[in-house]
């Protein structure tokens, strides 16, 4: 970003105006907001006597908003305000949850306890150190930050301070996840996949930093130790940052996971399949369900004889493998509740409790880290195998051609 004189749009503004390019918005509101903290007098305690919470949203665009949403419904949390680059999306949201508003997040310092920052990924660093070394709790949306170098220092500003860093790895909050894993269970081969449309939004990361490093998070909270090879592919389809990508991992223990991601295919897929000497499981992210399948224990102890059956018992083994020598539990995921919620619940009651979170900053910046070696490699993946040929996601090699000429082509769904 160049450097801006102080006192500026751009010095004072925690993050670029996400709805710049609105007809509606222009940039030329008159609003300012007070840098008074906001006056909630009448909600300082819950109704068990207790002092809530004082917090703060910095960046309600379209997930932001829902995180001010659900912080605004705790009963033991004070929304006293929400931040954003448009001031009139910051009003906007004040306006509809009673609290105010701010185009800018330097007020709110020392008016808070905690904060959630759901920012776009640039800014993560530069909004939390500020908070985090005046010892005011954080939770980050996911990645951390751009570089590690960022995200080991807001990790050294927790430390120091006492406050409680989280980071917003939503799917470990996935009740198929937490169900997987109070299981125990030692994967040896992961497969996983996370597809979307394309949103406009995050377009300042690729599908690494947007999409895939979920499931790294998920992956190596699953499998701890070191990675030894990484390796991988992707290519930038609509320009810029990658928008698909395909990794692979091979951990030190042996282990190896596949994970591909894109952000253009036309519906929604996010499952996660593990194979491991206790059995096999799947998981599907977007029905919140977990499929185990495990050997019985007559297979176990002698293996299945198929030759040792007769005719009869042969027939009926199809039948049969799915139940009697293969067992089967399906689980479905709680409906009742939402992710976002429980982690922003987790978050709250860490701050309350001085818990250490679920999802630690140390987790973050290394799923970062692995992230940044994923990019590193895909960047430098030679398309026709030699040094002077295409390389990296934004030199494919030349097509030959069209695959087909069709009017309803943009409709079809990337593989």
């Amino acid at each position: 970003m160049a450097t801006q004189p102080p006192g500026s749009a751009a010095d004072r503004l925690p993050f670029p105006d996400p709805h710049a390019d609105r007809a509606d918005t222009g940039g030329t509101l008159p609003m300012r907001a007070d840098d008074r903290p906001a006056a909630h007098s009448s909600k300082a305690r819950d109704l068990h006597g207790m002092k809530r919470l004082r917090m703060a949203v910095i960046g309600v665009g379209h997930l932001g908003r829902h995180h001010a949403r659900h912080l605004n419904s705790f009963p033991d949390v004070d929304l006293v305000g929400v931040v954003d680059a448009s001031p009139q999306q910051a009003e906007t949201i004040a306006r509809q949850l009673g609290t105010r508003a701010y185009d800018r997040f330097e007020p709110l310092l020392g008016q808070v306890d905690a904060v959630s920052i759901v920012t776009p990924t640039s800014f993560h660093h530069r909004v939390a150190a500020q908070f985090l070394s005046r010892g005011v709790s954080a939770l980050v949306e996911k990645p951390i930050c751009k570089t590690v170098e960022e995200a080991e220092e807001l990790i050294a500003l927790a430390r120091q301070s006492g406050a409680a860093l989280q980071v917003g790895h939503i799917e470990r909050f996935n009740p198929a996840f937490e169900e997987l894993v109070k299981r125990p269970i030692t994967p040896k081969f992961i497969e996983s996949e996370r597809h979307g449309p394309f949103t406009g939004r995050s377009t300042d990361i690729g599908a690494v930093l947007d999409l895939m490093i979920h499931d790294l998070d998920l992956i190596m909270t699953l499998v701890p130790g070191p990675v030894r090879e990484v390796s991988a592919v992707g290519a930038a389809v609509l320009g810029g940052h990658e928008d698909m990508v395909n990794a692979r991992l091979v951990f030190e223990s042996g282990c190896v996971a596949h994970i591909t991601a894109s952000r253009i295919s036309a519906r929604p897929k996010r499952r996660l399949r593990i194979w491991a000497p206790e059995g096999y499981a799947g998981i599907d992210f977007v029905s919140r369900r977990v499929h185990f399948v495990q050997v019985s224990d007559e297979v176990r102890r002698q293996g299945l004889r198929v030759e040792r059956m007769d005719q009869a018992a042969r027939n009926r083994l199809k039948d049969e493998v799915f139940g009697r020598h293969l067992e089967v539990l399906s689980i479905d995921g709680d409906r009742n509740g939402d992710q976002l919620t429980a982690e922003l619940r987790h978050f709250v009651d860490c701050v309350r409790d001085n818990r250490t979170p679920r999802v630690t900053g140390e987790a973050g910046r290394d799923a970062l880290a692995m992230a940044h070696r994923i990019l590193d490699s895909l960047r430098a993946h030679q398309w026709e195998g030699r040094p002077d040929g295409a390389i990296g996601p934004n030199k494919m090699p030349k097509p030959e051609g069209k695959l087909f000429d069709t009017p309803g082509a943009g409709q079809s769904e990337a593989a």
